[in-house]
């Protein structure tokens, strides 16, 4: 995939209703599951205990859904890029929707589309849709509704 980029915000600000891009895939590790884990405390089996997991429902380890939504920064970083904009911070979700077990080992990427963007004070409030797709699996991961405010 190529980056989208952008010179300015208002130049994003003008594709509202469109598909922008799609990121990279990534690839989730055990190791990324274990140290999410350890950051948020869900240490469930079917995330940790590979040999269980095995033997589990999903016949692997899976990744924990909030992990999944936690790359949303990372698929926007190769995704999509504004030149003159200075910094973004994440304002929250509107939606989410975990649809499909990502088993460890899996490769996800994200498609990006930009349902609205408002002017705000010094910058400007965009919405995205995240449909968040798993390699070789026809329903997506997790789609999410993002509410992200950029500033330039």
């Amino acid at each position: 995939m190529t980056k989208r980029i952008f010179q300015t915000l208002a130049d994003l600000h003008a594709c509202v209703g469109q598909d922008i891009a799609t990121s990279e895939w990534t690839t989730v590790t055990q190791a990324q599951v274990n140290q999410f884990a350890e950051a948020t405390g869900d240490h469930q089996w079917i995330h940790v205990d590979v040999e269980r997991a095995k033997a589990g429902p999903f016949g692997a380890p899976i990744a924990h859904g909030f992990l999944t939504l936690s790359l949303l920064p990372t698929f926007f970083d190769t995704a999509v890029e504004v030149v003159q904009a200075r910094m973004g911070v994440n304002y929250g979700l509107n939606r989410v929707r975990f649809m499909s077990p990502v088993p460890v080992g899996s490769r996800l990427r994200a498609h990006l589309k930009l349902l609205s963007s408002e002017t705000i004070e010094g910058g400007y409030q965009m919405v995205w849709q995240s449909t968040i797709e798993l390699e070789g699996v026809p329903k997506p991961a997790c789609v999410a509704e993002s509410v992200m405010r950029r500033y330039p």
